[in-house]
């Protein structure tokens, strides 16, 4: 499995998907202050899904916010949005300048350490816009965010840096699975802010 270092506008896939990496957009010490007030002054919850019709509660926690109160469902649960607050709409529009994007909604997750992650899936809801953007910043720890092509299990990885911006756009969710493993090497929290288009 390849790593890929930081390399803004370059497609980190190498078929059927955009993803582009843009590294750090914001300073080390401007980053960790976005960190502690993300923290602090979201209203997290614990995540809900339903695998195999059982109800499972992660310790991974969750907030929803949309223009609108435009409401979200994934995985047999709906998430009804809070309204954006001030600190959210600014990171928005960073992520919006740097990318070139523009969103509607985002899905915010909070991991306490590296024994946190998320499994190989698509964002491919109904409710999500076809093919639209989908914008990943991430706050705190690095950690490694995974790729794999689901007709040829072709890999593909990238180190997501602290203050970091990641888009998927295209077909990237129509042929890849992607996954935030878990890594015991990893003892501090990240935050991971995901601004979609929601229909």
């Amino acid at each position: 499995m390849e790593l890929f270092p930081a390399a803004p506008a370059m497609n980190l896939l190498p078929c059927d998907g955009l993803v582009t990496y843009h590294g750090a957009v914001f300073k080390t010490d401007e980053s960790n202050r976005h960190l502690a007030r993300l923290i602090a002054e979201i209203p997290w919850e614990h995540d809900e899904t339903v695998i195999f019709g059982k109800r499972i509660v992660t310790k991974r926690k969750v907030a929803w916010f949309a223009d609108g109160g435009r409401s979200y469902a994934y995985s047999g649960t709906m998430k009804l949005a809070h309204p954006w607050t001030e600190h959210l709409l600014s990171l928005k529009s960073t992520a919006e300048r740097v990318s070139g994007a523009t969103c509607n909604s985002c899905l915010l997750n909070l991991y306490h350490d590296g024994g946190e992650g998320m499994g190989w899936h698509s964002d491919d809801e109904r409710s999500l816009a076809p093919s639209a953007p989908i914008l990943s910043m991430s706050f705190g720890a690095e950690r490694k965010f995974s790729f794999r092509h689901k007709r040829t299990r072709e890999t593909v990885s990238v180190s997501l840096e602290n203050g970091s911006l990641l888009m998927m756009a295209g077909e990237t969710q129509i042929h890849w699975h992607h996954q935030l493993p878990k890594s015991a090497k990893v003892s501090s929290p990240r935050v991971n802010l995901t601004f979609r288009s929601v229909i």
